[in-house]
This record gives C-alpha cells, structure tokens and sequence, in this order.
C-alpha cells in the first residue's frame, strides 16, 4: 500500500536521479519549496493536486490497484 513518506520517498530519488536541487523541482512543478520539502519528508497531506504536479515533474506516474483485485486502474 502506498503512503506519503513511500511517495516521497520516490520523489526525492527521482529528483537525484535528475540532479534537481528541492528548489528547482519546486519551481519546475509549480509547487512551494516548503510543500515540496514536506512531501519528500512523508507529511501526510490532502493537496493531492500539488503532489500531482510533482509526480509529474519527475516522471513518475500513478497506478490505482484494487487490494483484492488483480485489475490496475491507471488514471487517463
């Protein structure tokens, strides 16, 4: 199951792996520093937009799977 310090995990290896500083992603995404800091940190937080834009700004992608399903929903 997914959880907001596994999802930002993800973003800060992502980031690295591009060579961005958090202010430059944070920029890049359209996103504030602090959010973006607070994000790679795990802080559970309901501005799934924001978190959107930047999954998106390090080409990461999101994947819905039902727990007790072997469907993948995967967002258009």
């Amino acid at each position: 199951m997914m959880s907001p310090s596994s999802i930002g995990e993800a973003i800060r290896q992502a980031r690295k792996a591009m060579g961005l500083r958090q202010d430059e992603l944070a920029a890049a995404s359209g996103v504030g520093l602090r959010f973006l800091v607070e994000l790679e940190r795990g802080k559970a937080t309901v501005q799934l937009g924001r978190t959107l834009l930047v999954l998106g700004a390090v080409g990461l992608d999101v994947q819905l799977v039902a727990r007790h399903s072997s469907s993948t929903l995967k967002p258009s």
